[in-house]
């Protein structure tokens, strides 16, 4: 886990990895939307293959209190001090990868953390994703932006959106000009109030 201490606004942003191989595509172009940011701000980087979790034990309607280990309690605070968490997930079947979905999995043990307010925290927050598949029509990536859309509409959280790019071999997004366009403005954009389909023409609460 890496962290740019600087502070110059309230805002923060962690990057959270979910590729299995290191310097993936999905990371390449991730950091070329991160380099766009102001120096000020404050980025904190985890790679989930180097800070692995187990499969997650749904113990919210348990007596017994599941313990938290160590990268748990490091990515749930992680997590709580972001202003800006952004998903950089390749396309892995049509959806994220194993270990993104394991790390939104525990979202759901965070909600019940005595104390934590998880769900009252991330309100307003802003959930990103940042995603390179070998596909070139970013249609067959509709599962992975509900599965982020979704969870931040439960959270009252703000989604920014998906940064897509093209690329299978090792650093072929590097060519997806397009990709690398969209890279430089893509954080400058607006992120509304994350909604569900039957909440769509509703006003903001």
């Amino acid at each position: 886990m890496t962290t740019d201490t600087t502070r110059a606004t309230d805002r923060s942003f962690l990057f959270v990895l979910g590729s299995s191989r290191p310097d993936g595509n999905t990371e390449i172009l991730a950091r070329a939307a991160a380099e766009q940011l102001p120096a000020g701000i404050p980025q904190r980087w985890v790679d989930l293959a180097q800070l692995p979790l187990p499969d997650f034990q749904d113990g919210r309607h348990e007596t017994d209190t599941w313990p938290a280990g160590e990268n748990e309690e490091a990515l749930r605070q992680a997590t709580l001090e972001a202003t800006d968490i952004v998903i950089a997930s390749p396309l892995y079947w049509y959806t994220l990868s194993a270990h993104t979905k394991r790390y939104l999995d525990y979202w759901s043990g965070w909600l019940s953390v005595p104390g934590t307010d998880f769900k009252e925290r991330m309100a307003g927050r802003t959930l990103w994703g940042v995603s390179v598949m070998a596909d070139h029509d970013e249609v067959v990536a509709d599962g992975l932006v509900t599965t982020l859309n979704h969870t931040a509409a439960y959270l009252r959280m703000r989604f920014g959106g998906v940064l897509f790019g093209n690329g299978s071999r090792p650093g072929q997004v590097r060519d997806d000009e397009r990709a690398t366009i969209r890279a430089k403005t893509f954080f400058q954009r607006e992120a509304p109030l994350a909604r569900f389909p039957y909440e769509e023409g509703a006003g903001e609460r």
